[in-house]
């Protein structure tokens, strides 16, 4: 498993499985079972991607007498967000001063009468 939380996460989420029951759990507590149903895969398949997300500190589980309950934890997606804001500004940033340049190329060419083609 990577060593940093930023590749932890990025690893955890690479898989759909792991995706989906992360999208489950945003909607609240869910046992093994519970977020099992849906997949076509035996419960100790479903509980190795448990351990995957919480090894990357992405859930919880909890034990409540014979219920175990599975629990979001958010923070690591927020690191996740922040990581891929930075490049968002810096896309956004590259963007218009492409869409600048291409209003300076749109301006001369009206300016000395040439034909778009």
């Amino acid at each position: 498993m990577p060593s940093d939380q930023l590749s932890a996460t990025f690893s955890a989420l690479a898989d759909p499985t792991r995706r989906a029951i992360l999208a489950r759990l945003a909607s609240g507590e869910s046992s093994v079972t519970e977020l099992a149903e849906p997949f076509e895969m035996s419960l100790p398949a479903v509980t190795k991607h448990l351990n995957v997300l919480e090894r990357a500190g992405l859930i919880r589980r909890g034990r409540d007498a014979q219920w175990r309950p599975c629990r979001l934890e958010a923070r690591p997606l927020r690191e996740v967000s922040d990581w891929v804001e930075h490049y968002r500004r810096f896309w956004e940033q590259s963007l218009d001063r492409l869409d600048d340049y291409l209003k300076e190329l749109q301006s001369k060419e009206k300016k000395h009468g040439r034909k778009k083609k």
